[in-house]
């Protein structure tokens, strides 16, 4: 793939909220990079070389645990970046993050994205920011978890991939939405059935396209709308109007 442009860079919402000439300083170091379904981009205790801004794949960030069982904490997706211990002054990952919807990505050393956070006030901000909405993601997701059912959690996690994605279809079985639940597989399935039938989705071979929005909202918990509302002014579209000239 030829180097990306700064219309490429544009595609991932974190980078076009950064101030022209930091995106320029960057550019010769980001690479194309394809970001296939199941790939590991990084796990806790393995030296972090380098972090990935995705465009339009979506990765996991994930908990895991002794004995394989894995729940999602957050997703990543065109508006965020994979690696935030790089700025935060870590040398090796935070957790497990795994590709969970196939797409394309940018990579860039780790170092790279440390120097820009570190000289750019506006660069630091931002990231800083998105870094706080992924706490928010986390904190909600536990609270979700633990006190809503399948179903709901099921709208939740469908809403909040739909937001990452252009259109009204997700590529996903449902053994791999039940790992990211962190549930079996018959319950995910089960719980399908359901919104199936009350004509919200459409289900075929391991594609989920989504014919009521509106309903499948009514149907989920609390917990996508106050992860929207409260994040909302954390994204980088956001932080773009409130950080001011760069330094």
């Amino acid at each position: 793939m030829p180097l990306p442009s700064l219309t490429d860079l544009s595609q991932n919402r974190l980078l076009r909220a950064w101030p022209e000439a930091e995106r320029r300083r960057l550019q010769p170091q980001l690479s194309w990079t394809e970001l296939p379904l199941g790939q590991v981009l990084s796990e806790p205790g393995v030296p972090l070389t380098h972090v990935h801004f995705p465009t339009t794949g979506i990765v996991s960030l994930l908990s895991v645990m002794e004995d394989g069982g894995s729940v999602e904490a957050a997703a990543v997706g065109p508006e965020g970046v994979v690696g935030v211990s790089a700025f935060l002054g870590g040398t090796t990952a935070l957790g497990n993050s795994v590709v969970h919807t196939a797409g394309l990505g940018l990579r860039v050393p780790a170092a790279a994205v440390a120097a820009a956070f570190a000289r750019s006030a506006v660069v630091a901000r931002v990231l800083l920011r998105y870094t706080q909405s992924l706490l928010v993601q986390m904190a909600q997701t536990a609270a979700c978890t633990r006190h809503h059912s399948l179903d709901q959690q099921l709208c939740r996690w469908l809403l909040l991939n739909l937001d990452r994605v252009h259109g009204a279809e997700l590529v996903m079985t449902h053994e791999r939405i039940a790992q990211m639940l962190g549930v079996r597989r018959e319950g995910v399935t089960a719980g399908a059935l359901r919104l199936q039938h009350a004509g919200l989705i459409r289900y075929r071979r391991g594609h989920i396209s989504v014919l009521d929005r509106s309903g499948i909202e009514r149907r989920s918990c609390e917990c996508y709308a106050a992860m929207t509302e409260m994040c909302r002014p954390l994204m980088p579209d956001a932080a773009l109007h409130v950080a001011g000239g760069a330094r």
